[in-house]
Formats: structure tokens, sequence, C-alpha cells
């Protein structure tokens, strides 16, 4: 769950949750010594078999602070939107997991890259964005913001309200990252990643 770090990763796209062998959505705590430059080059040492997806991430600016939390709420809480790269690792073998796995390893959570650039909720049709994720030039991962629980508002919304069931809302400068858009894709050493999300923006991640 969100900490005072501010940084919370959800799973909600069902590529993904059939591809790490859950049934279900679940969310993890992101710290802030998870975050990444997009300039910095990632060693892939620092997250256990890594993989890479590409989401969208909402900064918030009010507190969520309802009991029973929609999508509205949400929306009223959120300053901005951008595209984020986040680096997933897993601790069991062969990522040979399920449900009580992945909430044991903090939902699978190791790093994250912000992109840009950042937008307004205004005009912004989530639902419909188009991400595509190229690897030195290759297409590895496509999907569309429809694929996060038909909404990233969504998935966020489902978010907030099993934050307020446990008695800590959303609050004013958290960071979440809504879900995957397209399934993940394996990391190696030297590759190059960089998503584009029509409509919101681009981010890139680089690995040593």
């Amino acid at each position: 769950m969100v900490v005072c770090t501010g940084w919370c990763r959800l799973n909600h796209e069902r590529a993904v949750q059939k591809q790490l062998g859950v049934d279900r959505p679940d969310f993890g705590v992101l710290f802030a010594d998870m975050i990444v430059g997009e300039d910095e080059p990632v060693a892939t040492g620092r997250v256990l078999q890594p993989k890479i997806e590409a989401e969208v991430a909402f900064h918030l600016d009010r507190d969520v602070e309802v009991e029973t939390p929609t999508v509205a709420d949400v929306v009223r809480a959120v300053a901005y939107a951008m595209p984020a790269l986040e680096i997933v690792g897993s601790r069991i073998t062969n990522w040979d997991i399920g449900i009580v796995d992945t909430v044991a390893d903090n939902a699978s959570s190791g790093l994250f890259v912000l992109g840009g650039p950042v937008r307004r909720l205004d005009g912004l049709d989530l639902r419909a964005l188009q991400m595509q994720m190229t690897r030195k030039d290759e297409i590895v991962s496509k999907g569309t913001g429809a694929a996060c629980l038909g909404n990233p508002l969504n998935a966020t919304a489902w978010l907030a309200s099993e934050l307020a069931r446990r008695k800590r809302p959303l609050r004013a400068g958290d960071v979440v990252l809504s879900g995957a858009l397209g399934p993940m894709v394996p990391v190696n050493p030297g590759d190059v990643f960089e998503a584009n999300i029509a409509g919101l923006g681009t981010v890139s991640a680089r690995f040593t």
C-alpha cells in the first residue's frame, strides 16, 4: 500500500495478470529510492529477473478522503498524468507465482521511470490511449488505456477504495502507477526501451 513516500503501483492489465499467473488486481508500495531518471542507466542487477511495462502515472494534488471513492473523486484529486515505465522483478524462480506470492513480494515492484510531458486530464481520453513500446527500434509491447480495467482512472479508483478500506487514503503528493497498458517484456543488459503513448508522451530506459 502507499506509505508516506507517496508512491503506489497496481497490477490491472489482463495480459500481465495472465503472465503473472494471478486472477485479480493487486497493488504494492513504491519507495522513493525506486525512482530512476530517464538519463540514468539502470544496472539490471538492481532487480531480480527484471521485466518492463509501460503505464500511465498520476500525480495527486488533493487527498481522496471519502469512504467509497469514485472515478469522479479520483479525477478531482489528480493534478496531471504522465507516461511511465515500471521495471518489475520477482524473488520467485522463473516468475512461477500466484496471487499470494505477488502480494508477499510487494506486487513485484522494482524500479520506475517517469516521462513527459505532464498533462492535465482536461481533454485527455485515457481509455483511448495507444501505447507502443520498442526495444532497439523493435516493437515488443502494444496496448491501450482500455486494457487497464477499462480506463486507468478505473484502476486508480479501485486503489483508492482499497486504501480507504485500510484507513490510509490516497494523499496529495502521492504518485500512482495505474497499471500496465500492455504485456511486460524481459530485460537484458544493453537493452534500450522507449514507450510512446500517443496523446500523452514518451518515456525511455536503458540498461547496463
